[in-house]
């Protein structure tokens, strides 16, 4: 027992310098956070196939709160009807000025085109690409934060957390998303198709391919599959389990990091496998 402690404070101490020198390398300053916005609510919106449901059956609800998008919802039809406040985007393969991708281009086509106040989140690596595209369109107020991982001991975290300069290892978007929307001053966050249910569609092929099914509320066309086909192929099987792991273990961080700042996040998604926040039972 005395063995394990000194050996967990050991780890804390190396991932605490760990992380003081990813920052030191790869963060820089962002804006000072927002004030409490007194009385708001934000449902952030994963893309899992559970949306569907909520945009359909408890869409009175949904848009009583600001919302925030993610990923390749702009290139759905929902997104012009629901007309979020906030979008974010934090894969590196939506700046990668990659021509090859038509779902990139009519992504940032569709932003560029917003024609009400939406505040766009992106990692601060990317803001001169992002700039360059939506420059033309003044609906649209671009906002950054630094992806650097950060981990260590929880006093450590917590004020670079606070100062903007890192957060939980950011191995899905709804992460940065949740971190954004407390920083920008929300009390109560909702995640809705926050669905997760990845394990449920994974499987190893007879070639020992690792295929990783990830439906969303939308339907995928054919070039979005040969894309995410080829960012698994070569993969081993414990690495995808591992990259999973580390997402629901950033969550219960996030969670920490939250009841710190007094902020309320309750998962709205019906069949979520994230087990760090309290639900909301659906109508």
């Amino acid at each position: 027992m005395k063995l394990d402690k000194i050996q967990n404070i050991i780890s804390q101490i190396t991932a605490s310098v760990a992380s003081l020198i990813k920052v030191a390398v790869m963060s820089r300053g962002i804006s000072p956070e927002e004030p409490v916005k007194t009385g708001k609510s934000i449902v952030i919106m994963g893309n899992g196939p559970s949306l569907r449901q909520t945009i359909d059956k408890d869409a009175i609800w949904l848009c009583s709160n600001d919302l925030m998008a993610v990923n390749f919802a702009a290139n759905t039809p929902d997104f012009f009807n629901l007309r979020p406040g906030y979008y974010i985007l934090a894969d590196g393969h939506f700046f990668s000025g990659n021509a090859t991708d038509p779902n990139v281009e009519a992504l940032w086509k569709n932003l560029a085109s917003v024609s009400w106040g939406m505040t766009l989140l992106v990692p601060r690596k990317f803001r001169h690409f992002a700039k360059a595209l939506i420059l033309t369109n003044r609906n649209i107020k671009l906002k950054t934060f630094n992806l650097t991982p950060v981990e260590g001991f929880r006093l450590l975290t917590h004020m670079l957390f606070n100062a903007g300069l890192g957060m939980p290892r950011p191995r899905n978007v709804m992460i940065p998303a949740i971190m954004m929307a407390i920083r920008e001053g929300y009390r109560d966050i909702y995640l809705c198709g926050a669905d997760h249910t990845w394990t449920q569609t994974l499987s190893v092929d007879e070639d020992n391919y690792v295929v990783s099914i990830q439906p969303h509320f939308y339907q995928d066309n054919d070039k979005e599959h040969e894309r995410v086909r080829s960012t698994y192929k070569g993969l081993r099987l414990h690495d995808v389990l591992g990259s999973m792991t580390i997402a629901f273990k950033s969550y219960w961080q996030v969670a920490a990091y939250a009841c710190s700042k007094k902020v309320n996040i309750i998962n709205a998604t019906p069949g979520s496998m994230i087990d760090a926040f309290k639900r909301r039972k659906s109508l």
